[in-house]
């Protein structure tokens, strides 16, 4: 479906209300989250959730699927998981003597890489090229994804037994690092009276189709961005080269990045142009993760957070 077979009547802004609102039907208390991933979904970028157990991870991206009517495809990542039970094998049948490729679940269009930090580093590699370049290879054969392709890995920042570090080259494929947080008790208790009888994803239905979900990601790219807040983003991201305690700042990929998801952010709000607080709101989740710091850092406390918090305090925004 292309740009005319939507009505011009249907503004890009109402279709992403209405995917935010049919997600908060199941996820509660988690508006500014859920408009950052949203963003990431739309501005083609994959998201990081990190936090403890039982936040709802796994039933936003659930929630997600299901309200665009994707195929959606769970990978639990373990010690022993291999690359080719993410990519694919090809099988031997003796019945015609040829090989026969059967498709991983990475085949699909919205992926949960659950507790994704548990795999070995060449397992969690395999993730790279289908993140970076959309496509895989697989016994020197090339393998396009699906176009609406989405990534949303989960790892656990308690329970460190067991677990490999994702690497910075990973790191950096990620669009953002969010973190879903516990809800208000009041909020909480809404949630146990709404699961009283069944769970809300249940009754949760498509509220866009496929189609226009693909219009929208190409309407984020027309929304709006000055001159003066692309350098805006541009110096953000390379002030965190030369601060203070940081052994690896953010690279060219993160300028791309905070000025993309600062667009899907702004079309999810409901505008059509980038504000400085569209960028300020994104800056963290998308330029913490990307920084390695020296150990005198890491030793007396600062985080990565720290950081670019100070240089938002420190560099002037566009008026």
């Amino acid at each position: 479906m292309n740009d005319q077979d939507i009505t011009p009547r249907v503004a890009p802004q109402a279709l992403a209300a209405r995917m935010r609102a049919n997600i908060e039907r199941v996820i509660a208390g988690q508006t500014q989250t859920l408009e950052k991933v949203l963003a990431a979904f739309l501005g083609s970028g994959h998201v990081l959730l990190e936090d403890n157990p039982g936040t709802g991870k796994t039933t936003l991206a659930k929630a997600l699927a299901k309200s665009v009517g994707a195929e959606f495809r769970r990978v639990q990542f373990t010690p022993d998981l291999l690359p080719s039970d993410i990519l694919g094998v090809s099988v031997f049948n003796p019945k015609d003597q040829s090989f026969h490729f059967h498709a991983g679940p990475i085949f699909t269009q919205i992926l949960l890489a659950d507790e994704v930090n548990r795999a070995s580093p060449r397992t969690q590699s395999a993730l790279l090229e289908a993140m970076a370049e959309n496509q895989v290879s697989i016994e020197g054969k090339t393998h396009v994804l699906d176009d609406l392709f989405f990534v949303i890995a989960t790892q656990n920042p308690v329970e460190l037994r067991g677990t490999y570090p994702l690497p910075e080259a990973q790191m950096d494929r990620f669009a953002l690092r969010l973190s879903l947080g516990y809800v208000s008790a009041e909020t909480e208790v809404e949630i146990v009276s709404a699961q009283e009888r069944r769970h809300p994803l249940e009754a949760i239905a498509p509220c866009v189709d496929a189609a226009e979900v693909r219009w929208l990601k190409q309407r984020v790219k027309d929304v709006r961005v000055s001159d003066e807040l692309k350098h805006y983003a541009v110096r953000l991201a390379r002030a965190t080269r030369s601060a203070p305690s940081v052994q690896l700042g953010a690279g060219p990929r993160a300028s791309l990045a905070l000025t993309r998801m600062a667009q899907g952010l702004a079309l999810v709000q409901g505008g059509d142009y980038v504000k400085p607080d569209h960028i300020r709101d994104m800056a963290v989740a998308v330029l913490a993760h990307r920084l390695l710091l020296g150990p005198q850092a890491r030793f007396s406390g600062v985080t990565a957070q720290d950081i670019v918090v100070d240089l938002l305090k420190s560099i002037p925004v566009p008026s």
